[in-house]
């Protein structure tokens, strides 16, 4: 459908981007008002984007880890502010200088601000002919993707460092106290209950051979090299998803913040979620912030190989967008088309 919220040409500014296929979902009022596709799943195909194509939502999925992570504090599993090695079991973080006076918490974690800075070149794309690590072997330093142990470089609520490798321990916490992999307790908390039957957190190639599939393109409208990667820590990357399905993801948070959770979630956690954490204005708990009060509107964006997406919603005035493409055009989110289309929204 054609959404006439959008004053623009889409199709010439995918043209200009040499972006191949798109999706956007937006909500108002509460409430999921359409989508619009455009284009292809895959160069050079004749697979059309459509309501149930799934792109990859690249550093998204730390919005989904929030998300579950405020459904397990509400059932008491987690706590947002004990030292976070008082429920770790198979993995801890290591005691040093940094931790003495402060230990690390959930609430660090989620906004950033554990101390823990990722090592270059760490948290890359799967390997195929290497496979998936295991949380522990990446956190200690022992696989492909992160070569050195994941140690507290500076002292937790000091320093914000966006970091992969605060997601990865939060993975792992929330598989200790639920016992459970981490993509069931996601499927069973999240997935079933708000009906988000085109999303999943892959674990292996054969898990994306589908056919409403997109695969990643680069800046020159292109196919990357293995078509659709994966990343293999899937609360930090691992999403791929619709923008219908992450639409209903976002206006479950929306509707928390009013006291209508499908989930069960209480009204305080919300609020607490898209509250500037530790000083920081600009970060909550697994989501960014701009703005005060009424004007508060959070984002998070994804950007992966082949894949540029961004989710963006004002929670007190229940509207936003959801925007996904297959194409990763090199520079920011919002100084392509992405960017773009946010801006002949007025959100």
């Amino acid at each position: 459908m054609k959404l006439e919220n959008i004053n623009m040409n889409i199709e010439e500014r995918m043209k200009h981007y040499h972006v191949n296929g798109l999706s956007i979902t937006l909500f108002k009022e509460g409430q999921i008002i359409g989508t619009e596709n455009h284009g292809f799943l895959e160069v050079n195909s004749n697979r059309e984007v459509d309501n149930d194509s799934i792109f990859s939502a690249c550093s998204i999925s730390k919005f989904l880890t929030g998300m579950i992570a405020i459904k397990l504090l509400e059932e008491g599993q987690l706590n947002l502010d004990e030292n976070v090695n008082e429920r770790l079991v198979t993995w801890k973080v290591l005691e040093n200088e940094y931790t003495k006076n402060k230990k690390i918490t959930l609430r660090n974690l989620l906004s950033h601000q554990s101390g823990i800075k990722d090592p270059e070149g760490s948290f890359e794309e799967l390997n195929s002919d290497i496979g998936f690590p295991s949380m522990v072997e990446l956190l200690e330093g022992k696989s492909h993707y992160c070569r050195v142990p994941i140690k507290v470089q500076f002292e937790p609520e000091s320093e914000f460092h966006y970091s992969d490798a605060g997601y990865c321990i939060i993975q792992q916490l929330i598989e200790d106290v639920t016992g459970k992999q981490f993509k069931q307790v996601v499927h069973e908390f999240i997935f079933e209950p708000l009906g988000m039957k085109n999303s999943q957190l892959d674990t292996s190639m054969s898990e994306v051979d589908r056919g409403n599939i997109s695969c990643g393109h680069n800046k020159n409208g292109e196919l990357v090299d293995g078509k659709h990667l994966i990343y293999p820590y899937p609360a930090a990357s691992g999403l791929w998803t619709t923008s219908l399905d992450l639409a209903e993801l976002v206006l479950e948070l929306i509707n928390t913040v009013k006291g209508e959770s499908k989930l069960g979630i209480s009204e305080s956690l919300a609020k607490e979620m898209i509250t500037p954490q530790r000083g920081k204005s600009w970060t909550g708990l697994g989501v960014f912030l701009e703005g005060s009060e009424k004007e508060l509107e959070i984002t998070s964006l994804g950007w992966g190989v082949g894949f540029q997406c961004m989710l963006v919603a004002n929670p007190h005035l229940e509207k936003g967008a959801v925007i996904m493409t297959n194409a990763e055009l090199g520079f920011h989110q919002l100084e392509g088309i992405i960017g773009e289309i946010y801006k002949s929204l007025q959100l």
